[in-house]
């Protein structure tokens, strides 16, 4: 079985580049903003039109192939295997999706960090307290701002230690695990999982203020 081990610095550049993706979109592929004007536009109200927007990622994430077609167009600077950084993309422009129709800026650092939380399935306040910051209440946009930057790169240290820890302990990716493709096609039950606890993380805490 294939493996690759990573560092701390290239898992977070590869998540760098993932969400800068994200935000500016891919060729004949809309980026964040567009989908939530997108669905903004549909619905007229931001919690129904999250509710579609959701129900539509899972949906298009557990479709086999739908990832694997990314692989060829998004390329990293790192050795992050493509199929596992076309993951990613999805994962992380489906949280950013989720941020605007909050009413937030993904573009942010503050609200890219969070989006990064997200995406590892983690506590926010948990990995916040363990890089010295804690919310007393539900946090909000005006409070998120106030993170002072060194704060905010000790919270992103503690996201790319969450993945490596997720690779094992010597930041050794198995693709067989990590990545779960068969015969060249997504497996759909690790995206329909995945994917859908992802966006109720990222739901409770863009729309619900909900840190745990």
């Amino acid at each position: 079985m294939s493996k690759i081990a990573l560092t701390e610095d290239q898992v977070m550049s590869a998540l760098n580049k993932c969400y800068e993706t994200a935000l500016n979109g891919l060729p004949n592929t809309p980026n964040c903003y567009e989908i939530a004007d997108q669905y903004l536009n549909k619905y007229g109200d931001a919690e129904k039109a999250v509710a579609s927007f959701v129900k539509w990622q899972i949906m298009k994430c557990s479709t086999s192939g739908f990832i694997t077609s990314l692989g060829g167009i998004l390329t990293l600077p790192v050795v992050i295997p493509a199929n596992l950084a076309s993951v990613w993309y999805i994962q992380l422009r489906m949280i950013a999706t989720i941020a605007v129709l909050a009413g937030y800026d993904p573009s942010d650092d503050e609200v890219q960090t969070m989006a990064y939380i997200c995406l590892t399935g983690t506590s926010v306040s948990k990995i916040c307290r363990e890089a010295g910051v804690q919310f007393t209440n539900k946090f909000t946009i005006s409070m998120i701002k106030k993170i002072p930057g060194e704060v905010l790169t000790k919270i992103n240290q503690k996201v790319g230690q969450r993945f490596i820890t997720k690779f094992g302990t010597k930041g050794i990716i198995n693709l067989g695990k990590m990545v779960p493709f068969v015969g060249g096609l997504v497996g759909a039950g690790f995206d329909f999982v995945g994917t859908s606890a992802i966006a109720a993380k990222s739901q409770d805490v863009f729309f619900k203020g909900i840190l745990d």
